[in-house]
């Protein structure tokens, strides 16, 4: 009823796992592996017996989804694009503690070198798979999305690069070529508190489904 995370363990030097219920069975196996512990679960679920096993509020994620229907049309501005050419060393420059919203980020249990490690780890490997797609204005790389099949996982835009209205094109232009590929829907997930990422996917004609809330421990 749980399971380890090894890719969260290399960047915390711990042992991690994540429940894949939360019974009082599960909870009670839980309390036996020692290291940090995950668990998603209904927004409306009682959480009392997640509290009373030492497990603390992080964060809450939306799942949402878009069909090529609803993608509106837009006029990409000159010198926009995106490209899955990307220089890796940029690329990772970028992502290094760019996820402030993310729940490693919000874990007051956890150091933020790790939780930076976590996903600039996390780019490594999608970057060595192929699939990254890099976003250029005029041939500077500005930031990157990620895409594991129909699903964009993990995205970032450079600091200088932010504010300036330029993400609803590079993302139109990466979910137009998803689509282009034949996925019927592009997924994401999202945390509730990234505002900007939500309204921008509102933009995009998305739809926001099934909330789950992310509670934590470390077990000594």
């Amino acid at each position: 009823m749980i399971k380890q995370t090894p890719w969260d363990a290399a960047a915390f030097g711990m042992p991690t796992w994540e429940l894949e219920s939360g019974t009082e069975d599960a909870l009670r196996e839980a309390d036996a592996a020692p290291g940090h512990q995950t668990i998603k679960v209904d927004p409306l679920a009682d959480k009392a017996a997640l509290h009373a096993h030492g497990f603390y509020y992080c964060d809450t994620l939306l799942a949402t989804v878009g069909t090529a229907a609803r993608l509106p049309t837009l006029a990409i501005p000159p010198g926009l694009r995106v490209s899955r050419t990307v220089d890796h060393a940029a690329a990772l420059a970028i992502c290094h503690g760019a996820f402030a919203h993310g729940r490693f980020h919000r874990d007051f249990a956890l150091p933020r070198d790790g939780a930076d490690l976590r996903y600039d780890n996390w780019l490594r490997q999608l970057l060595d798979k192929g699939e990254v797609y890099g976003l250029y204005r005029n041939d500077e790389l500005g930031g990157f999305i990620a895409a594991s099949g129909n699903s964009l996982v993990l995205h970032a835009i450079a600091p200088a690069m932010r504010g300036q209205g330029l993400a609803k094109y590079w993302w139109h232009q990466v979910i137009a070529d998803l689509f282009e590929q034949g996925h019927e829907t592009v997924t994401s997930s999202i945390s509730a508190s990234n505002v900007a990422v939500l309204n921008l996917y509102a933009s995009l004609g998305f739809s926001f489904q099934h909330p789950q809330d992310i509670y934590h421990r470390i077990v000594p």
